[in-house]
Formats: C-alpha cells, sequence, structure tokens
C-alpha cells in the first residue's frame, strides 16, 4: 500500500448499521482484557494465541489497543502490510499467527490523537478490512478500561467471550472486577480470568514468593461464578522474549512456562466448545408451531 495514511479514519462516520456483524475468516473471537495497564495483558494474548497455535489451530491476532499497540513488536513484525485494492489489508504474519494492528500504519513513536468516533471507525475498519484466513481463533488484545473500544467490540462484534488478565494485589483486582462486569453488562460470555505475575521464584536461591499478594484472582473468579483459567509467574525470560520479538512460546516451547500457556489455552478452547454445545441444544429445544 503506497499511501498508509490514507487508510486511517479522516472523519467520523454514522453509528448506524447492522450489529454484530461476521467477521469473514474468523470463527470465533475472543477479547483480552484488562481492568488496568500494566498487567501483561499484550504479552498473556501473545503467548496464548501462539499456545493455541501448537495445538493446530488456525489462529491470528487483532491489536486492538489503538492508543498503545504493542503487538508488532512482541511478534517480532516490521513494515507496511499489503493491499491489492488499497482497501482490505493483507495481515501481516509472526511466528505463524496472522497479525493486523494500526502499529504497522503509523510510525512506532507517532501518538494516536483521536476521539471516540474516529476511533470506533478505525477498530471497525482493522477487523472488517483485514483479508483474515479461515481463523479459528481471533484473539483480541483490548486496551485497559471500559471504553470506546470495548463497547464498539461487544456491540457490533460477534464476541464468542472474553478473558479478564490480571495481577494479585487489590488495586489490579479492583479495576479487573470493573472489566469483568461490563462484559456481563453487554451479554459478552467471561470465560474466565488468568492471574499474572502470580508468584516470582529468585534465579540465584529459587525461594517462590507472592510479592504481588496470593489468591486475589481465585477468589474473584469464585465470586463472580466464573473460572480461574490458570496462574501465571513473573518471570524475566517472559519479558525479555515479548521485548524482544521471540515469545517465549517460540524459544522454549517444551518449558514449564509454555506448559503453563499451553493449559490456559486448552482450558479456553474447552469453555468455548461448551458454550457452543449449549448454544445449539437451546436452539433445538425451542418448539416449532404448525398452523392448520
Amino acid at each position: 500500500m503506497t499511501n498508509p495514511v490514507s487508510y486511517l479514519p479522516a472523519h467520523p462516520q454514522s453509528r448506524s448499521g447492522p450489529e454484530h456483524k461476521a467477521v469473514p475468516g474468523v470463527k470465533h473471537l475472543i477479547a483480552v482484557a484488562s481492568g488496568k495497564g500494566g498487567v501483561g495483558k499484550s504479552t498473556t494474548t501473545t503467548n496464548l494465541a501462539l499456545a493455541l497455535a501448537s495445538s493446530g489451530a488456525r489462529v491470528g491476532v487483532l491489536d486492538a489497543d489503538l492508543y498503545g499497540p504493542s503487538q508488532p513488536r512482541m511478534l517480532g513484525l516490521k513494515g507496511i502490510p499489503d493491499s491489492a485494492d488499497g482497501k482490505i489489508l493483507e495481515p501481516m504474519i509472526g511466528h505463524g499467527i496472522q497479525t493486523m494492528s494500526i502499529g504497522f500504519l503509523v510510525d512506532e513513536e507517532s501518538p494516536i490523537i483521536w476521539r471516540g468516533p474516529m476511533i470506533t471507525q478505525a477498530l471497525t475498519r482493522l477487523v472488517y478490512e483485514t483479508r483474515w484466513d479461515n481463523l479459528d481463533y481471533l484473539i483480541v488484545d483490548l486496551p485497559p478500561g471500559t471504553g470506546d473500544i470495548h463497547l464498539t467490540m461487544a456491540q457490533r462484534m460477534p464476541v464468542s467471550g472474553a478473558v479478564i488478565v490480571t495481577t494479585p494485589q487489590d488495586i489490579a483486582l479492583l479495576d479487573a472486577r470493573k472489566g469483568l462486569r461490563m462484559f456481563e453488562k453487554v451479554n459478552v460470555p467471561v470465560i474466565g480470568i488468568i492471574e499474572n505475575m502470580s508468584t516470582h521464584v529468585c534465579t540465584q536461591c529459587g525461594h517462590e514468593e507472592h510479592i504481588f499478594g496470593e489468591g486475589g484472582a481465585k477468589k474473584m473468579a469464585e465470586e463472580a461464578g466464573t473460572e480461574l483459567l490458570g496462574e501465571l509467574p513473573l518471570d524475566i525470560r517472559i519479558r525479555t522474549g515479548s521485548d524482544s520479538g521471540q515469545p517465549i512460546l517460540v524459544t522454549s516451547p517444551d518449558s514449564s512456562l509454555a506448559a503453563a500457556y499451553q493449559s490456559i489455552a486448552t482450558r479456553i478452547v474447552d469453555a468455548i466448545s461448551a458454550m457452543e454445545t449449549k448454544s445449539e441444544s437451546a436452539a433445538q429445544a425451542i418448539p416449532t408451531i404448525v398452523m392448520e
């Protein structure tokens, strides 16, 4: 695409139109959210996508954190997406993951200074004007908080379910609860909660410590009637892998860290399968009225 800036919204468009329009080339859309920043949501998104792909699924990542896109760096991607017609973008491929991000279309250090309607338009175009290729799962890395991007995703797109990422300390859990309640209010199923930075193991002596608190996400899941999908450690290898574009699932696929992400990915797949089965059973249970 010769002029990527032309792809970006210049004027807000009308919000009217069909809701929950299917995303071509995508079977399941999974939102990954957090109440606050700094809890490792984007890193978790990247490694979950790779964990799902390692099981044989076709996976994509949509970087919906338009104000602070990080997936290009985390997946080791640079450059501008191809577009044969100047409208539909080809996803960039990083470690086998189909990826789209506003970070491909603007300079890495350029701030996005847009109001809500422009952000809504940009997100909608990134979702529907990317040529996703037969994905089983499109993982959406949402920004922190509960704003326009979250509402647009919930109200206009067929989200199969949401995953909440938090750390154990009280302030993070407080904000995570707000995110969970938001999805409940807009009728998006919450698949479960991931506790990131759950423990830290000293690389020198091997001592394990709950430096951010203990058991917070488990208690939150119990109170909300949802599942604790897993607990991930605070480990320097996860951080360095994300910064270098070589995630832990790529550099150490047989490690205990990789196994932790793979276990969470399996739980997510099982939850979505269970929801599908329940939905199909409910549809079959609807009686047919015959007029004679």
